[in-house]
């Protein structure tokens, strides 16, 4: 092993590791009950940070890689494995925040002692080439579909998100937790990697510890931004959820009268009425809003649009915002596209542009130029 690459890789992350970790875990965020979620999140990821931080302590202060091999690999799977569920349980509290129970959390960790104890049986017995091979072939095994299947449950667990912000709010909600998907798959493909690289020779190794710097920067920076967002989102989910309880207490009420000739007529003359009026050029405006606001029941006004007008509600309230815009731009061509954005009801001009891009196959600059 060249000893210099392995310790200076050590040198260069760990102290990256160790200030992200306790920056995670101490760090300070809104005083408010709402950031609830969210700083516990940020201290299960901060506490994984710091796990791995202790396992390139161990690296470079006591080099058990030089001394003993496989005791480090044995070391190194089983600090995934409990950092597996850290990561996966911070991830899942953004989105559900009643995800961390007591029940979850012995289940989880009596499968880490579990796993650590098979891998001490593992090490104890590595003088026999054939124990350890199967021994490593099942750790192995284990950590890489539990990993699978944390990752799987925490992408089920965002597409639900996405279709519920859809199905209830007129802006895009989803692109502020975006990052959940795109660092969940690369988590997967990462944590994979590492599998695999702790296994490289010893003169490679460093490759392992150096390919984790710009992971964990990712990491780091998106919790940092989503703090802007996270009130938003989290204001959206406690909607639904209190919404949801409370259709769910007068469903029943209701119900004869939805499946009536005039119910349904009644609906659809409020949406034309507010359509009429504009309604739909109010930013933030949600799928409860408007139930409340025609007097009726937010689940079968969701059903009306989706099996009427074969859309979303989000979708729906941005193709009458596309077209109100277009109309506009006929109308008064010298407008500044930001004016155009915020006259229709998009939350901002770039929001407007990439979702009229997305819709139109080209910018609003672009499509008022053809008019001309």
């Amino acid at each position: 092993m060249d000893h210099s690459l392995y310790s200076q890789s050590l040198f260069l992350s760990l102290p990256l590791m160790l200030f992200f970790g306790f920056h995670m875990l101490f760090g300070r965020t809104p005083e408010k009950r709402v950031f609830a979620n969210y700083l516990l999140s940020r201290r299960l990821m901060g506490t994984a940070l710091l796990i791995l931080a202790a396992n390139y302590c161990v690296h470079l202060f006591y080099g058990i890689r030089l001394k003993d091999v496989n005791a480090t690999i044995l070391m190194n799977l089983s600090t995934y494995f409990l950092c597996y569920w850290l990561f996966g349980s911070a991830m899942m509290t953004l989105l559900n925040n009643r995800y961390v129970t007591l029940r979850r959390f012995a289940f989880h960790m009596s499968m880490w002692l579990a796993f650590s104890a098979l891998a001490l049986a593992v090490s104890m017995l590595s003088h026999t080439h054939t124990v350890w091979s199967l021994g490593m072939i099942t750790l192995t095994t284990w950590l890489v579909i539990y990993g699978l299947f944390l990752s799987a449950r925490l992408l089920r667990t965002y597409s639900r998100a996405i279709k519920m912000f859809e199905d209830t709010n007129s802006d895009d909600i989803g692109s502020y937790i975006r990052w959940l998907s795109i660092f969940t798959y690369w988590a997967i493909g990462y944590g994979v990697s590492c599998g695999l690289l702790t296994f490289l020779p010893n003169k490679y190794i460093f490759l392992w510890i150096l390919s984790s710097i710009p992971f964990y920067i990712y990491l780091y920076c998106r919790y940092q931004n989503y703090i802007l967002f996270y009130e938003r989102v989290e204001n959206a989910f406690r909607e639904e959820t209190a919404t949801a309880s409370h259709i769910d207490s007068g469903e029943d009420i209701i119900e004869s009268i939805e499946d009536s000739p005039a119910y349904h007529s009644n609906i659809e003359h409020h949406i034309k009425e507010w359509i009429d009026n504009e309604g739909y050029l109010q930013q933030g405006i949600s799928l409860n809003d408007l139930s409340m606001l025609f007097c009726t029941n937010r689940t079968y006004l969701s059903q009306f649009i989706n099996n009427v007008y074969h859309k979303t509600f989000r979708d729906w309230i941005t193709d009458l915002r596309i077209e109100y815009a277009k109309d506009l731009m006929k109308r008064q061509p010298q407008l500044m596209i930001l004016e155009v954005s915020e006259s229709s009801g998009f939350v901002s001009k770039s929001h407007f542009t990439r979702t009229f891009k997305a819709k139109e196959g080209c910018t609003p600059s672009q499509w008022r130029d053809k008019l001309q």
